[in-house]
């Protein structure tokens, strides 16, 4: 890779991937996620592939792999390098007890929509969206859920082409939804049903006020 050159990261996600583009010499191109998976969409990769670009960093995200046989695809089809990596941070550990956490809370949760199952997702953070309806219902959800004793957090704060060094002046809808709209409920292995049972009491009761906008 030749300072200059072009590499397509995550727009929705952690930013170091792309400030590792930027040490190297090269120029990070932001492509969109897909909605479902948060990881790289295929299309969006295409259409930001110019004569400059010379690689595609995928990541795997929230536990959830990239569609690794696309991305290659598009790789193949314009000569690019393409390297898939895991989120930082990534612990393979308790993964079959995480996935069972994530099942019980999949047939019960409503009012919110829950991750799309996949194969091969650990579940790194188990990731719903809280639909909008025109104003910021997800930071008032997670403030309730936290006054009941349920711990959460937004796990991506803002699009990477909006932090500092990186900015651009790009708009991708998938990922500028993803960063309204998405809360990390917990299911690290130690969690006991009861606890589980709490989360699900307390999001629901808030979810049924909402209306689903998707």
């Amino acid at each position: 890779m030749r300072a200059g050159d072009e590499v397509v990261v995550p727009a929705y996600g952690s930013a170091d991937v792309a400030r590792a583009v930027v040490e190297l010499g090269a120029v990070p191109v932001f492509a969109d996620v897909d909605g479902d998976s948060y990881c790289l969409d295929p299309a969006a990769v295409a259409d930001v592939v110019t004569s400059q670009t010379a690689a595609v960093v995928a990541v795997n995200r929230f536990g959830r792999p990239a569609d690794a046989g696309w991305i290659r695809e598009v790789g193949q089809r314009h000569g690019l390098l393409v390297l898939l990596e895991d989120e930082p941070g990534a612990d393979p550990e308790g993964a079959e007890l995480r996935r069972a956490h994530a099942a019980y809370l999949d047939g019960r949760l409503n009012g919110v929509r829950t991750p799309t199952p996949a194969v091969g997702h650990t579940y790194e953070q188990y990731v719903v969206r809280v639909p909008g309806n025109g104003r910021p219902d997800r930071d008032a959800f997670a403030r309730t859920l936290r006054a009941k004793g349920v711990p959460c957090s937004v796990p991506v704060l803002a699009p990477v082409y909006r932090m500092p060094g990186l900015r651009r002046d790009v708009f991708l809808p998938q990922t500028e939804r993803a960063v309204d709209e998405t809360l990390a409920l917990p299911v690290h292995a130690g969690m006991t049903r009861r606890e589980l049972h709490k989360m699900v009491g307390a999001c629901n009761a808030l979810g049924g006020l909402l209306q689903p906008a998707f």
